[in-house]
């Protein structure tokens, strides 16, 4: 990737978007006096989303630290100008889109499962009241890349160049770290996780290990039924009575040629053969 990455259609539409939303938010509450709780209505809260709030899974991959630092909304736009681009070109605009949207569900719908699997003394540990932003999805766009283009590098941090298997490592290196530091982030420090998951599952191949598996046991589903409908025919066939005879006449010599002598064409049962 010596060249600067060249955003496709969609990602240059979800890149403008969230700074976009960023800057709508940042002036309004640094600048314009808008109260915060306009922000947080549209971050994730796992109790709020229980009760009917189920916008918030949705709009949280778009929102960004609006005051104190950039670095938040930096961090999104970034990785996806440098990773995002390539998997976008390869896979095509429609499947880029879909991967964009199932990884952020995943990422935070497995964060919100572990949070109330969970004890509160632990879950309030590794996710915040509110939690938001786009990391979990750059996390899994890291991993697809990754196992998409095995063998390249990227520039990390603009200079840096790291492997596939160096991204990987770097990608899960930082994430453990953060959660053994208890740091906790804007997105939570269960949420990455996902984020890496869902990048291996619909990106790690075309098809995706996903697709592969549904793909399998659909396959599994018609043997299963094909030998089911077999074997129903064949308890039909056992319960009517009939069976298959040998025929094809082929002259008058044949017709005595099961030897009942009666050389009319009739089988060994003395029935007419058709």
């Amino acid at each position: 990737m010596g060249n600067f990455p060249r955003p496709g259609r969609v990602l240059k539409i979800v890149m403008i978007a969230v700074l976009a939303i960023w800057l709508t938010f940042a002036i309004g509450i640094n600048w314009a006096g808008a109260p915060e709780t306009v922000f947080l209505l549209f971050c994730g809260n796992t109790e709020r989303l229980l009760n009917g709030e189920l916008w918030r899974i949705l709009t949280a991959p778009w929102m960004h630290m609006p005051s104190g630092t950039i670095g938040h909304v930096l961090g999104t736009l970034i990785g996806l100008y440098f990773l995002a681009p390539n998997l976008e070109e390869t896979w095509g605009s429609k499947r880029f889109a879909w991967f964009l949207f199932w990884s952020s569900l995943i990422a935070y719908g497995l964060q919100m499962l572990v949070e109330i699997a969970l004890p509160t003394s632990l879950s309030a540990r590794l996710v915040g009241e509110y939690w938001f932003g786009g990391t979990p999805v750059i996390e899994a766009v890291a991993i697809a890349w990754a196992l998409s283009f095995r063998g390249q590098t990227v520039r990390l941090f603009f200079v840096l160049p790291v492997s596939s298997r160096g991204l990987i490592l770097f990608v899960v290196g930082v994430s453990v770290m953060y959660l053994l530091a208890a740091a906790q982030s804007p997105s939570g420090l269960v949420a990455p996780f996902g984020g890496m998951l869902a990048g291996y599952l619909l990106g790690g191949g075309t098809p995706s290990p996903l697709r592969r598996a549904i793909l399998k046991f659909r396959l599994a589903r018609l043997d299963a039924e094909a030998l089911r409908e077999a074997e129903i025919r064949r308890k039909r066939i056992r319960r009517s009575g009939l069976q298959v005879l040998p025929g094809g006449r082929k002259g008058a010599e044949d017709d005595d040629a099961d030897g009942t002598g009666n050389g009319d064409g009739r089988g060994p049962n003395g029935r007419w053969l058709n």
